[in-house]
């Protein structure tokens, strides 16, 4: 029979849910399935889409996917080391001491050596995002977070921008043109930086190695795993938090629903699975190779000139051009625990997140005189010269701050102007101070 219905018909006013309550109810009656979901997907997802169990199963997902983040990387990374080591004093044999030998093992090996040595964590960290996308659960994350993001004010519609995010905020922030509402759009622009990117991996990592033990807290719980599992989980609330304030404020509006139809559940293809992974590992590596390569090249000039004198009471790095550049940051910096490396660090880094770890690594190479020394790990280096609460501050800045300036690009064609880009920065600067400096003296006060 046909079913007619006129405007308005028994449908509930005011309230969204019970109105999409209504609609659903309105379809099943009218609605025949020619290709009903298999019975295995039902079950499954009455344990997946539980309201208790399936938020714990999607933690229980991300924290063995961070535990695997270090656990799975420590032989192919300390492969990938030891070859940069090894080219690094092939090159130191065969060539004479002097500035182009200074530039190749000082700026671009030790630098790009610093940052392609976390290829296999970004790799197992996509390894495991892929899987899920392709097993049809990703989806059923977004259903998940739907009810925690309405209860700040975005629609699921963000979900996926966010989660693209996750591997790096400019198609996340691209992916923001499915949302219809142009306040909830804007909304998820401003806080899509704050979700942990692929570029931040390295700088958490570095860190992570340097000062956090690698020990065991629990049966199969590495403390460094559930560091960065925090570190994750500190952008993802930090966002939650973000959006809370500016859809009351900047971006008030009313939240728009939902609906998504979920996929069935499949195998993940392998090729595709290879397909996905090389995809990264060619972007990262590219990026390596121009953005970082460049950066590395310049800061390296910067560290290296003008030269100092024979017998001079300060170091390559204090008597260079960065080095003043530094001094001139340390009084910005100081409140909040931050050194003379990490002043260098922070410039570079607006390049890409990724750059810090390899300033960082050129910034030790060139102020190391003893090649001995030089040949350590940055991770040994860093912990010797840094202390635990500035190594802290200095995580909590990476998780708000907003260091890359094509992601701010994006932002500003995606909104037609420089108002927004201008809020964005300031606030997540302003984020970034105020955590890096109440990490820095919470953790100085602990005694750490």
């Amino acid at each position: 029979g046909v079913v007619r219905l006129c405007a308005g018909e028994g449908m509930p006013r005011g309230d969204l849910a019970e109105q999409q309550r209504h609609a659903r109810r309105v379809a099943q009656s009218v609605t025949v399935d020619k290709n009903p979901p298999k019975r295995g997907t039902r079950a499954i997802d009455r344990v997946v889409l539980h309201p208790v169990a399936g938020p714990l199963i999607l933690a229980a997902l991300l924290f063995v996917m961070f535990q695997a983040v270090f656990s799975l990387a420590v032989y192919p990374a300390d492969v990938i080391a030891g070859g940069f080591a090894w080219l690094q004093d092939a090159v130191r044999a065969t060539m004479p001491d002097g500035i182009l030998r200074s530039l190749i093992t000082d700026g671009v090996i030790a630098g790009i050596g610093a940052v392609i040595v976390f290829l296999p964590q970004i790799l197992i960290l996509f390894a495991f995002i892929l899987v899920l996308e392709a097993s049809g659960y990703m989806v059923r994350a977004a259903f998940l977070m739907d009810r925690l993001m309405a209860g700040v004010g975005l629609s699921g519609r963000a979900f996926i921008p966010l989660l693209s995010s996750f591997a790096c905020a400019i198609p996340g922030i691209m992916a923001t043109r499915t949302i219809e509402d142009p306040k909830d759009r804007l909304t998820t622009i401003l806080i899509a930086p704050l979700m942990t990117c692929s570029a931040r991996l390295p700088v958490y990592a570095v860190i992570i190695a340097a000062f956090i033990p690698a020990r065991t807290v629990g049966p199969g719980i590495g403390l460094q795993g559930l560091v960065l599992f925090a570190l994750y989980g500190a952008g993802i609330f930090g966002a939650l938090g973000a959006a809370l304030l500016l859809r009351r404020t900047v971006t008030r509006g009313p939240v728009q629903g939902f609906m998504m139809e979920m996929p069935k559940y499949q195998w993940p293809r392998p090729r595709d699975l290879a397909l996905g992974l090389w995809q990264r590992a060619y972007i990262f590596l590219r990026r390596a190779g121009t953005i970082i390569a460049v950066t590395t090249i310049v800061l390296w000039a910067l560290l290296s000139f003008p030269r100092a004198p024979d017998g001079s009471a300060k170091s390559q790095v204090d008597q260079s051009i960065a080095g003043r550049i530094a001094d001139g940051l340390a009084p910005i910096v100081a409140p909040i625990g931050f050194n003379r490396d990490i002043a260098l660090a922070l410039i570079p880094a607006m390049a890409a997140r990724e750059v810090a770890v390899s300033a960082l690594a050129t910034v030790n190479a060139i102020d190391t005189p003893d090649e001995g020394r030089r040949d350590q790990s940055l991770a040994k280096s860093l912990s010797a010269k840094w202390s635990l609460p500035t190594a802290l501050a200095f995580l909590a800045w990476f998780v708000f701050a907003p260091q890359c300036i094509s992601t701010i690009a994006v932002v500003r064609r995606e909104t037609n102007g420089w108002k927004w880009p201008g809020f964005m920065l300031a606030y997540l600067f302003g984020l970034a101070y105020i955590a890096a400096g109440l990490t820095f003296w919470a953790a100085t006060v602990a005694g750490l």
